[in-house]
Order: C-alpha cells, then sequence, then structure tokens
C-alpha cells in the first residue's frame, strides 16, 4: 500500500473533524472526508496521481484539498491542519480520542460543561454532570468513563501504517539533508508493531556532527532537537510524536540499524552473546580487544557474533537470539507466499468493487484464488445477504468462472450468533466453498458465556476459518473476554483455522496469540478484510503479524494451491 496515500488522507481527515468541532458548514467538512476517501482509493501513489494529472481530475478532490495534498507531499505537514490544532485547547485534542465522543459530542460537552480535560471529563461522568446533558444519559457517561480509561492507555500510539506514513516522509527528508547518504527507518516500525509510540531512523553519515543537528532543526516542523548520547539525535515532528536517529559513518552503520531497530530487550540478549563470545557490542561499533571490527550492515553484525540474521520482525527478545546461534530460526513465510487472497467484500454487502471488478484485482496483484466473503444476513447495516442474495451471487460467480483468469471461490463471512449458532441453515451454508464465523454483536457477553458461544461455532461442520477471533479494534477497542486456549485447543482438533485479519484496525489475531494458536496445532488463515481495491494489500500487514509470529508457510492454509484449500474446507464437513 502507497504511505503516502495513508499520510494524506489522514491529514484530511484530521482536518475534517476539526471543522466538524468547530461546527464549520457540514458540506466543508463532508468535502476534506470525501478527499481522503478518494485518495484512499486511487489506484497508485498520490505523487504520482499528482505529476500525470489524475488527482485534479480525481472526483471528490477540489481546488481547496489538491492544494493540502501538494504541501503535504511536498512537506511531509499541512500548515492550515496545525493552525487548527493551535485553535483548540489540547486537552479536546485528547477527549476527541476517546472511544465513541468524536468532534460533535466533544464540542457539545464543552460549550455545554465548559470541559477540556480528560480530568474534567472524567470527574463529570462520576457525578452525574454528563449524564444530564440532553442526548447523554447515564448509560452513555458509564461508557464515556471507559473510554477515558483506554484512551489513556492508548494516547501515545498510533496505527502502524499511519506510523509508516509519517516515517516514510520523515526518512526521506533526513536522506535530503547535506552529509546523509542514506536514511533507514527502524524501531517499531521496521518490526512490524502493529501500533508505534515512537519513530526510529539510522543515518549513514560521512561525519556526525553538529551539522547534521542544525539541518534537521532546520527541517519544517521538527522541534526539540536534541542528543542525549554520542550519535543519537532526538527530535520531535509536526505530529507530536517523539523520535531519534541513530548517526553512524559506513563502517559501524550495521550497529546503528540493530541499535535503531532494537527492542532494547532483543539488543540486552544480544549484547550478552557478544560478551559470552568475547566480543564488547558499545553503543556506537563492535569491538573484540579494544580492536575495532568493521561492521557496515546488520549481516556483517550477526555473522562476527556467530549467528544467523536475525529478521527484524523477529527481535522481541524471545529466544531469537539463541536458535540464531543453533542455527534454528523459522523461515518465515513471505507475502508471495500466499496463493489466495481471502475475505474479501463486493457490493453485495459493504464494498465497493464488483464480484468482477475485484476478481480482476485480485488476479492483476497475483493471485491464483479469490475468496469472495460478503456479510451474511444478520448483518443488516453491512448490507448482510439474505439467502435469495446468496444465490443470486453463487449465479454470477458461476458466470464469471471462464473468463476471470482467477479462480472465485464462494465464501461467506458468516455472523456466529449470540447462541453460537450460524447465521444460515445447513443447507444455504453448504452451498458455500468455505465459511468465515465471525462475532459481530454483543461483545459484553461474560467470558464463560463468550467462550461457549465461540466453542459451539466451532463444532459446525461448515465452519472452515474462525474470523478476527478476539474482536479487538487497536486503539479503539478491547478484545471481548474469551477463553482464548480453550479456543485455541477447539479449533485444532476440529480442524479450523484461525484468522490472522491484516486491516491494520485490527490485526486479529495478535501475533503473540498466533504463537499460542500454533503452539495448540490450529492452522491459521491470513485475510485481507478488502472492502476496496487498495484493501488487499491489507494482506501484508496479516503477513507482518504472521511473521512476527514465526510463522512459516506450511502453517497458513490460504498458500495452499486451491485444490487443497478447499479440500482442507472437505474435510471439516467431512469430520
Amino acid at each position: 500500500m502507497s504511505t503516502d496515500r495513508l499520510a494524506t488522507a489522514e491529514v484530511l481527515e484530521q482536518i475534517g473533524g476539526f471543522l466538524e468541532f468547530r461546527g464549520e458548514n457540514p458540506f466543508r467538512v463532508r468535502a476534506f472526508r470525501t478527499a481522503a476517501k478518494a485518495v484512499m482509493g486511487l489506484p497508485g501513489s498520490v505523487a504520482e496521481a499528482l505529476a500525470d494529472g489524475s488527482l485534479a481530475a480525481t472526483r471528490g478532490v477540489g481546488p481547496a484539498t489538491l492544494a493540502i495534498i501538494t504541501e503535504v507531499l511536498a512537506s511531509g505537514r499541512s500548515a492550515y491542519l496545525e493552525e487548527l490544532k493551535r485553535q483548540v485547547p489540547a486537552g479536546l485534542l485528547d477527549m476527541m480520542g476517546v472511544p465513541g465522543l468524536g468532534p460533535t459530542r466533544v464540542r457539545q460537552v464543552y460549550e455545554g460543561l465548559g470541559i477540556d480535560s480528560l480530568d474534567a471529563l472524567e470527574a463529570a461522568a462520576r457525578d452525574g454532570a454528563l449524564a444530564r446533558l440532553p442526548g447523554f444519559g447515564d448509560k452513555t457517561a458509564a461508557k464515556v468513563l471507559k473510554g477515558i480509561a483506554f484512551a489513556r492507555g492508548t494516547q501515545a500510539f498510533r496505527l502502524a501504517p499511519q506510523a509508516a506514513a509519517e516515517a516514510e516522509v520523515l526518512r526521506s527528508a533526513l536522506e535530503r539533508i547535506p552529509g546523509v547518504a542514506r536514511a533507514v527507518t527502524a524501531g517499531q516500525v521496521r518490526r512490524r508493531c502493529e501500533v508505534v509510540s515512537e519513530l526510529a531512523f539510522a543515518a549513514r553519515v560521512a561525519a556526525p556532527g553538529e551539522g547534521i543537528a542544525r539541518a534537521l532543526a532546520d527541517l519544517p516542523g521538527i522541534t526539540d532537537v536534541a542528543n542525549p548520547a554520542p550519535g543519537l539525535l532526538s527530535f520531535r515532528p509536526a505530529g507530536g510524536s517523539s523520535a531519534s536517529v541513530r548517526l553512524a559513518a559506513a563502517a559501524d552503520f550495521g550497529v546503528a540499524l540493530v541499535r535503531a531497530t532494537g527492542s532494547e530487550s532483543h539488543l540486552a540478549r544480544l549484547a550478552a552473546h557478544a560478551e559470552r563470545a568475547g566480543y564488547l557490542l558499545g553503543p556506537t561499533g563492535l569491538s573484540r580487544a579494544g580492536a575495532a571490527i568493521p561492521v557496515p550492515d546488520e549481516a556483517a553484525l550477526y555473522r562476527a557474533l556467530g549467528l544467523s540474521e536475525i529478521p527484524p520482525e523477529l527481535r522481541e527478545g524471545g529466544t531469537e537470539v539463541d536458535r540464531a546461534a543453533q542455527g534454528t530460526l523459522p523461515r518465515l513465510i513471505e507475502p508471495t507466499d500466499l496463493a489466495g487472497v481471502l475475505h474479501c467484500h463486493t457490493t453485495y454487502s459493504d464494498g465497493t468493487l464488483s464480484v468482477a471488478d475485484l476478481a480482476g484485482a485480485a488476479r492483476a496483484a497475483g493471485y491464483a484464488y479469490l475468496g469472495i466473503t460478503d456479510h451474511s444476513r444478520s448483518a443488516a447495516y453491512a448490507g448482510g445477504l439474505t439467502p435469495d442474495r446468496v444465490r443470486q451471487q453463487w449465479a454470477e460467480i458461476d458466470a464469471l468462472a471462464a473468463g476471470a483468469g482467477i479462480r472465485v471461490l464462494k465464501g461467506i463471512e458468516c455472523d456466529i450468533l449470540v447462541d453460537g449458532q450460524l447465521d444460515y441453515d445447513d443447507a444455504t451454508l453448504a452451498g458455500f466453498d468455505f465459511v468465515i464465523g465471525s462475532i459481530h454483536s454483543r461483545f459484553s457477553l461474560s467470558e464463560t458465556e463468550m467462550t461457549a458461544r465461540v466453542l459451539r461455532a466451532l463444532e459446525h461442520p461448515s465452519l472452515t476459518i474462525l474470523g478476527h477471533p478476539t474482536g479487538r479494534q487497536l486503539l479503539s477497542r478491547n478484545a471481548y473476554p474469551l477463553d482464548l486456549d480453550a479456543v485455541f485447543a477447539r479449533a485444532a482438533a476440529n480442524g479450523v483455522a484461525l484468522e490472522i485479519n491484516g486491516d491494520p484496525h485490527r490485526l486479529d489475531l495478535d501475533w503473540r496469540l498466533v504463537r499460542r494458536a500454533r503452539d495448540h496445532g490450529a492452522l491459521l488463515s491470513v485475510g485481507a478484510d478488502a472492502h476496496s481495491r487498495e484493501a488487499l494489500a491489507y494482506v501484508d500487514n496479516g503477513i507482518a503479524m504472521a511473521r512476527k509470529a514465526g510463522l512459516e508457510k506450511a502453517d497458513v492454509v490460504n498458500t495452499r494451491p486451491v485444490g487443497e484449500f478447499l479440500a482442507f474446507a472437505q474435510a471439516r464437513r467431512s469430520r
């Protein structure tokens, strides 16, 4: 996915949110949000669309939004957005991060109660003042209290794609500084963490010195440049996040990149291993018996220490250093290992592409098969399919089959109802090539009730894959209560795969849980949860979670050829 699409769309969305808070003309608010959607729907990068003139001709992008996009691409910032932020009390920005509030309700609270901080909002929710506001009430006040606790725990974080987009803008700016030969994004972004609290970079320079720091401070939007340690600069970009860059000459760049990538726990284990091997892994270089050892790249560092090179995704301070010493690191799954893209929505429910267009997009992306999984009938909010609409879609898939150039599978994202039943009768379910079962409602059940619900669904012979198994939405909703070990064990025993959902708001299962699921013997699938053409690339996020968990190609069912995948689904029905 193009990172400049994410960066520019985020700026436009934020502007729309601030305008909504200020009570601006709804048409103006909608214009910025429409432009954000238009940018996300571009087939390529925003920079390419701007250069060839197609962006200006894109429906939903007007002169005002085009000017802002141009500025963001040129400088990585929007002066208009920064001015809007200055006009809003900082506490209100925090309040807008509380799940369920949003700009309009925050404005209502601000004007009705004079509240401009999370602390004051929490007090009003506890003493009844918030509940007395028109349109709120006791239930809303209780939800706000929960939301405040959640917001306080997530304020410092951003979703991985947003952080990656911001990092790419900064990396490019760093690389344009005179004296910087190369800049690499490192830290949590490079380790493919699901949320990111700070940005980190490594830069290869001719001579680390004050000139680099001065040039960094002169970049638009960069503040608080400091030199907390030799070869390390810290700074704060326009978005308010913290960032750092490690500077190193060519001979020590490998050490700088490993250190900038982290994690701290991985670095501690690496340093301990180096000491046992007779080396000193210092802050800026590698030495032995006082003699510096050239480390121009990461491979040279790991090789000098007698280790297999450890992929960044695995550097979380587990057993990776020991396994690298033993030569037993897994051969991690690659994006190109996926034969089929699963969990994809069309215009039959809440997707933006027709069956034919989605098939064409999947074929162009190089997949051998596509699993269409629109929502089932209980998901009325998402245009869930009645049995008649299901049969209509099947007929369309059959008619498309001969000329599609890709195998299109008849799937469904079937709601798991509150009692654990699936959302269609057995005869309808039997007509699908495969079934993803997901929970989209009644998240407030107890752990015992939710676990029983899922375990019952796992007994259904038509269920092929358990979709986004914990229901979490990153930075906005916690996972629902669930005895995951019981779920993983039942899925493994019954031959149901567990999804790694690639939607950047979900990334569910989490990579730590993927390890637990695999330890129980369960298979995994990587799903795009795609509702548009560009969202097919969400599988890359799912692959990142699979790699962090140490999965290999054989652990994921949609790396199999279509015949083997269908045999896997059919084996469930035969049990």
